[in-house]
């Protein structure tokens, strides 16, 4: 009966994956072309001496922490980072504040929008900025995807954004405007000396896009395939804890700090019709990081905080796209000992966490570029959070 049960429940993971496929290889299909010039929009401010300024509210602001960080420490190697900041906090006064007509300003919001993020892009427009509304009706570029599900629209906002992020470096490279690396051109090879014409590169840059969707549907399918017994059982798992009293306890580096956020917040504040489960990101906590990183060490970020804050009957929910971060490993290790539950979401191939069994659910994305593997994670923990909001109902 449980192996009939269990079939189901793989079947409904896979189900659910496949569903996001179909949905975001529509969107993407359709709005490639103004993805693809909203991508040279910015490329051009950003060569102006603009800055990316992103902000939303409760779930919406662990985005514009995300694409803050993808464009300030960029990814992939040799790519060049460019000023952005994540001004969620009090976005109103500091836009205020800050906004100058060479800037790019974008905006957050759950399904329905967020009209005081609307009236915030308004403003900013006026002044001369470039705005991008996620998702909007108005503005230089705006979306509307036509999800209902705020754990799915994420995710395409996160993907959206991911091609935004990889595009941008596309037209910097073609040096439109002829950008000036100045005394740091050693740094950047790659950007040339050459002003490059872009009206061709705007066609290919859509089909990337494409592309770039499709290489997220294939990971889906097989995470779907080999991974729906592991996320089942965690599910279960996890329940069975928050049901004791435990709480989950998240925690990652960059876009996988966002996403642990995202994780915590989708929990404690979790969109209509969804109980709340207790849930904390460590990843959250600036002065206790920064506190302990000067004064002790990085690779004990995490591990110091869940001492503090760890209980018998909690969860550690450790999300690395290597599987190798130190401080990931530190703080799972010492979860472990505690008898803590330990789920972790790994990329690659799993990486020293998957080998070494730090985890009681590894559950793995089987990429190697970190944009496609969190999309792919995003989709994971919502399904994972899908599921538990259905138990709790009974």
């Amino acid at each position: 009966m449980r192996t009939l049960a269990k079939e189901r429940e793989c079947a409904v993971i896979e189900q659910r994956l496949l569903d996001r496929n179909i949905a975001f290889e529509c969107f993407f299909a359709r709005e490639a072309n103004r993805i693809a010039e909203a991508s040279r929009a910015m490329s051009e401010r950003f060569q102006r001496g603009g800055r990316l300024l992103a902000f939303g509210r409760g779930a919406c602001a662990t985005d514009a922490q995300h694409v803050s960080v993808e464009f300030v420490h960029p990814v992939i190697v040799g790519k060049r980072a460019l000023p952005a900041l994540d001004l969620s906090p009090m976005f109103r006064p500091w836009l205020e504040a800050l906004v100058r007509p060479e800037d790019i300003v974008m905006g957050f919001g759950p399904p329905e929008g967020d009209r005081e993020v609307w009236q915030a892009l308004d403003e900013a427009h006026t002044r001369g900025a470039l705005t991008i509304a996620l998702p909007g009706s108005r503005g230089d570029y705006f979306w509307t995807p036509d999800i209902e599900s705020p754990f799915a629209h994420q995710e395409l906002i996160e993907i959206l954004y991911h091609t935004l992020w990889e595009t941008v470096h596309v037209f910097l490279e073609h040096r439109e405007l002829g950008f000036d690396t100045g005394d740091a051109g050693f740094l950047y090879p790659y950007l040339g000396q050459c002003k490059q014409e872009t009206t061709d590169v705007v066609t290919d840059v859509a089909a990337s896009i494409q592309t770039k969707v499709a290489e997220d549907s294939k990971l889906r399918v097989q995470a779907g395939r080999e991974e729906a017994p592991r996320i089942a059982d965690a599910t279960f798992a996890i329940h069975e804890r928050v049901t004791r009293g435990g709480k989950l306890i998240l925690f990652g580096n960059g876009g996988s700090a966002t996403d642990a956020n995202d994780w915590a917040i989708d929990c404690v504040c979790p969109p209509y019709g969804y109980r709340p489960i207790p849930a904390i990101s460590i990843a959250l906590e600036a002065a206790n990081m920064t506190a302990i990183a000067n004064d002790v060490g990085v690779d004990v970020i995490f591990l110091r905080q869940l001492i503090a804050q760890a209980r018998p009957e909690d969860v550690a929910i450790g999300i690395s796209t290597s599987g190798g971060s130190r401080n990931i490993i530190a703080a799972l290790e010492e979860a472990r000992k505690r008898n803590l539950l330990t789920i972790a979401l790994l990329g690659y191939d799993g990486g020293e966490i998957l080998r070494r069994g730090l985890a009681d659910f590894p559950i793995v994305v089987r990429s190697d570029y970190i944009p496609r593997i969190q999309e792919v994670q995003a989709s994971i923990y919502h399904v994972m959070r899908e599921m538990l909001g259905e138990m709790q109902h009974g």
